[in-house]
This record gives structure tokens, sequence and C-alpha cells, in this order.
């Protein structure tokens, strides 16, 4: 491969990074400028923040909660394509699939007995 089969790449990043530097420099041209104390307090749900999201500490949980998420979020990025497949791959991948399910639910029900799906107010 030549350097010249990657021209047209190096052109397209080029012209991205291009567009998002003007874009921000003309945003920042036209845009107002008035921070004050209200307009930078975190805002939450509505409501001020109080106890130690105040602070901009969040509780472990949160975290917990979105690994979980993105876990069964990968789960069901698998589960598309083998389902598009499961003809052509017959009984094996089937029985593979079902013990990646099963390998998750433990997961899940693991992660629901220590109580990380539970949520305290």
């Amino acid at each position: 491969m030549t350097g010249m089969e990657f021209l047209p790449v190096l052109f397209m990043v080029a012209g991205i990074v291009l567009v998002a530097m003007v874009t921000l420099f003309v945003s920042s041209l036209l845009r107002q400028s008035n921070p004050y104390p209200a307009k930078n307090m975190p805002y939450e749900c509505g409501m001020d923040p109080a106890g130690e999201a105040a602070g901009g500490r969040f509780r472990v949980q949160f975290f917990i909660l979105a690994i979980l998420f993105v876990v069964f979020d990968v789960e069901t990025m698998f589960l598309f394509p083998w389902a598009v497949v499961l003809k052509e791959i017959g009984l094996v991948g089937y029985v593979e699939m079902f013990i990646f399910i099963l390998l998750l639910l433990v997961g899940f029900a693991y992660a629901w007995l220590k109580g990380a799906l539970e949520w305290e107010a």
C-alpha cells in the first residue's frame, strides 16, 4: 500500500478538524459571556444539589449502576448479530449464546444479591 491511498482519509480528517475549529471559533465570537454564581451552579433534576453531590462527589452506586448498564448494553449488541445468523450457525451457536446469557444472568444475580441495584435515598 502506498501513502497516496490514504490521502483521501487525510483530507477527510483535516476537513473535520477544520470544520470543528471554525465552529468553535465562530460560536465563541457570537455567544454572550455572562457568568454568575447561579448560572455556574450544578443543576440536577430541577433541584438544587444537596449533600455529597453538591461538592462534586458521587456515591459508588452511580458508577456501579453505569457499569451494569454498559454490560447489559453490550449483551444486547451481541444478541442482534447472533439472531440474524441463527439459522446458519445451528445448534452449536444456539448453545454458545445460551451459555453467554447464562453467565450474564449469573453476574446479574450476583450484583442483585450483593445489593448493587438497591438505591438508598
